[in-house]
């Protein structure tokens, strides 16, 4: 007899945004898409910029290559899309890691 384990899936999305030299631009899509520490009058005052990703699970692996829940999956895209964003989309079994990264618990 084989031992079941419950197997989550989540999706993996590869994206790379095309800035060139336009740092200004990398700025504002890494602000918008994760959010930012930030804070004012020499550090007096410090505040968080609120980002998409803040409102949904994910772990980040390396720069540009995040694991999110499928239902997630439309809004990422669309807001790449708005970047001019080049994104491949893959199905993926969550790792214990993903999971305690996202805070989904196993059901």
């Amino acid at each position: 007899m084989g031992i079941y384990t419950h197997v989550m899936k989540g999706t993996l999305i590869a994206f790379t945004v095309p800035t060139g030299k336009d740092r200004t631009r990398a700025s504002a899509f890494v602000k918008s898409f994760y959010g930012q520490e930030t804070s004012s009058h020499h550090g007096k005052y410090r505040y968080r910029r609120h980002g998409l990703m803040d409102e949904i699970p994910y772990n980040k692996l390396i720069r540009g290559v995040i694991i999110i829940q499928a239902d997630d999956v439309r809004r990422v895209t669309e807001f790449l899309e708005q970047y001019s964003a080049e994104y491949h989309v893959r199905v993926v079994e969550l790792t214990e890691r993903d999971r305690e990264v996202m805070e989904l618990s196993v059901e």
